[in-house]
């Protein structure tokens, strides 16, 4: 049924799970190999849903601008002859092609799915959700992937989720905004980067650089690439010494309560909000931690701070996908949990519906104009949204 070739499937199992001279999302015919279903507690995020946008909606059994909440089984697929990244791993449901694993998270997952196919003689299924819709102002909501497992069986230790990395020169469209601040220092008095040049490569001294930085700065654009920058030291150094994880989110909550006033002064700057990595971060903290409403909360802050000026649409997007993974997990009964970790051997057709029950509708704040999700009730329409009101309490 299937046959290994350089370390994955090959390319004519995908002609025919995809349908053989069709487009990407066609169903597959019938004569699919033998799938193993895994289980697990640990997010797996799907990336590039936006090219698959027909197939999800048909997936889930939803009409556009529909809110959709709904359990899918998927097979991972390895992609060995991509022209792109031969580590490719695509994700399918129901025959339809619907994302990849991300290109980091392939390269770390690769070896052991390869390893899990040649033991079991079968493809490897996790079991996941389809979330997202809506009805926004500017158009219906995209619908995302998350899929769940356990990191050890693929023979990683940690789930996935790489911090920040150093600032990168020479992007045509602006990320997070310090490669154009570094260009245009000389100029613009309203901040100075130099301190970056003098930080020190070894962590430690750099992160009590960088807490001393802060307690003296009073520049908006410095102090959010300082506290960025420490930030991203601190993670660095969860495995070197417990406390920093501890001091990692203490910093973010920090960097959090000035963001209002940064953001000011990046519209000042470009008229628009760079990348805010901060939020996708601990978004993804609290994911790991399985603490739904303060990832709830993490990501309505971002989305808010965004507002109508975002550098980067997939940014916010990225956020709101995972807005409604955890709106998911709120509302969502939690589902009983699986004893052992195979189960299924032959992959099998089944129809999956939407949640039902459920309504949700999406209003726009009348302080901050970002969008937001609440269940449908009676009674009075918030006029605020969740982080504006918290604000002020």
């Amino acid at each position: 049924m299937w046959s290994a070739r350089r370390g994955g499937i090959t390319m004519g199992w995908m002609d025919r799970l995809r349908g053989r001279g069709g487009s990407r999302g066609t169903v597959a015919p019938a004569g699919r190999p033998p799938v193993r279903m895994l289980s697990g507690d640990d997010d797996l995020e799907v990336v590039g849903e936006s090219h698959y946008q027909d197939a999800l909606w048909s997936i889930s059994g939803a009409r556009v601008g529909q809110s959709v909440r709904c359990t899918v089984d998927a097979v991972l697929v390895p992609e060995p002859q991509n022209t792109y990244d031969p580590n490719a791993i695509a994700v399918v449901i129901q025959g339809h092609l619907v994302g990849y694993l991300d290109r980091q998270t392939a390269g770390q997952y690769v070896a052991g799915l390869n390893e899990l196919m040649r033991l079991h003689g079968a493809h490897i299924g996790l079991s996941g959700v389809i979330v997202g819709g809506g009805h926004y102002d500017d158009g219906p909501g995209r619908l995302g992937v998350w899929l769940e497992h356990r990191p050890s069986d693929f023979g990683v230790m940690r789930p996935p989720a790489g911090p920040r990395g150093r600032p990168v020169f020479g992007e045509t469209t602006m990320r997070t905004g310090f490669s154009e601040a570094w260009l245009t220092d000389a100029e613009d008095d309203s901040y100075d980067l130099s301190w970056y040049d003098d930080l020190p490569d070894g962590d430690r001294r750099a992160i009590a650089m960088l807490q001393d930085l802060l307690a003296n700065d009073p520049d908006p654009i410095d102090r959010h690439f300082q506290f960025a920058e420490l930030e991203s030291r601190l993670y660095r150094c969860r495995d070197l010494y417990d406390s920093a994880l501890d001091e990692f989110d203490d910093v973010c909550k920090r960097h959090d309560a000035e963001m209002d006033t940064i953001c000011q002064a990046f519209m000042a700057k470009w008229s628009k909000v760079p990348l805010l990595e901060t939020y996708r971060q601990m978004a993804i903290r609290q994911q790991k931690k399985k603490d739904w409403q303060e990832c709830l909360r993490w990501a309505e802050r971002g989305i808010a701070l965004y507002g109508a000026a975002p550098a980067r649409e997939d940014a916010v997007e990225d956020l709101q996908k995972r807005r409604a993974r955890a709106l998911q997990k709120i509302v969502a009964p939690v589902p009983a949990k699986v004893k052992s970790a195979g189960a299924v051997p032959v992959y099998t057709e089944q129809t999956v519906a939407p949640a039902v029950g459920i309504a949700l509708e999406i209003l726009v704040c009348g302080q901050c104009e970002a969008r937001f999700e609440r269940l449908r009730v009676r009674g009075r329409k918030p006029k605020l949204c969740p982080t504006c009101r918290a604000n002020e309490v």
